[in-house]
């Protein structure tokens, strides 16, 4: 179930059933303002929801602070092994900061940024990495996922004995089934929001499949309230593919939905590269729709006549349909154009 308790951070509801917000990190260096704003901007208009940033030396908090002024969305500066380090990101202006307590040991300096955090009405994300728990402590657990919740547990009770409860958890592995684990185990255990990701997931397609059937998992047991798909590549890779999870399991109706034919013999059109034309071209759409590409009449209006519009190819042409009505035939080199420009009224109708 989603978490009890509420948050605020940079004044987005998180947790307690609010929707699920999607957030990507940006991989410039905030040591080079331009190329974290160009890149977050890159993000917004994707429709992320929170940008977390690297924070690892004094010399980038005008920056940080400097970032923060020119975004619309919360701010979390992610900041390893120096706590002293976290507490000035807030005080420079970050919404909240993202500790690892595998890395972070200063018992009294991380006080200190619970008490700095709870008078500044900030977030701190307590963020354990399988990777950064050290092996001895790991070895005194029966498995890694109570490895993971029990040091949460330790790095909470820290944080709530200075008065401070503005936190979320994340678990994150490589290994998907340890994390479903761990976070199922959080899930009966605490009350906080609960950040979904499955950490160094990989390449774009392996990662993104990765953290599909993870976060997947998760999700569709009501467990999770913001989330991140890592992936090695464009940070905009993470925020669509987000998406794609939270719409196909009915969380978050945002964008265009797309559903094609794997295409068979009876196919007479270059179905794969409309696909691909109709898909980047809708990408900037934020309202829901569910389009239908298909390759002929067997998978045509009929199958997809839930399809708020779509189409089914003839021999070099193709029926253009809406809501199971077909409007017209056109030739294969004008279906996409004239599909697109029904989208587009779509888009515009309020009362769709």
């Amino acid at each position: 179930m989603p978490s009890k308790k509420v948050i605020y951070l940079g004044g987005v509801p998180i947790g307690g059933g609010n929707p699920i917000t999607v957030q990507s990190m940006l991989r410039s260096s905030l040591s080079d303002l331009s190329s974290c704003l160009q890149e977050a901007w890159r993000l917004l208009e994707g429709g992320c929801e929170i940008i977390r940033v690297a924070l690892y030396d004094e010399e980038q908090l005008s920056n940080l602070s400097s970032l923060k002024r020119s975004l619309k969305v919360p701010l979390v500066a992610d900041v390893h092994f120096v706590p002293e380090l976290a507490i000035k990101a807030l005080l420079s202006g970050a919404d909240g900061v993202r500790i690892n307590p595998g890395n972070m040991r200063k018992v009294e300096v991380i006080k200190e940024l619970a008490r700095v955090a709870r008078e500044e009405g900030k977030v701190i994300r307590v963020g354990v990495n399988l990777g950064s728990i050290p092996r001895e402590r790991r070895a005194a657990y029966e498995d890694d996922a109570s490895a993971m919740v029990d040091l949460a547990l330790e790095t909470i009770r820290l944080l709530e004995d200075e008065g401070f409860e503005n936190i979320k958890v994340s678990l994150k592995a490589s290994d998907v089934m340890t994390t479903v684990k761990a976070y199922r185990l959080a899930s009966r255990v605490m009350e906080y929001p609960l950040h979904l990701g499955i950490t160094e997931a990989g390449p774009v397609w392996e990662g993104a499949i990765k953290s599909a059937v993870g976060l997947g998992i998760l999700l569709a047991d009501g467990i999770g309230d913001t989330i991140r798909v890592s992936l090695t590549g464009d940070g905009l890779k993470e925020v669509e593919a987000a998406y794609v999870i939270l719409r196909s399991l009915g969380l978050r109706k945002v964008g265009v939905e797309i559903v094609s034919c794997p295409r068979c013999g009876r196919c007479e059109i270059d179905l794969e590269r409309i696909v691909r034309e109709v898909e980047e071209k809708v990408k900037p759409i934020r309202k829901y729709m569910k389009v239908a590409v298909m390759g002929c009449v067997v998978n045509g209006p009929g199958e997809a006549r839930d399809a708020d519009l779509g189409i089914a190819g003839g021999k070099g042409k193709g029926v253009i349909f809406r809501k199971g009505e077909i409007l017209e035939t056109v030739s294969e080199s004008k279906l996409v154009d004239r599909l697109l420009k029904l989208i587009k009224e779509v888009e515009g109708d309020e009362d769709e």
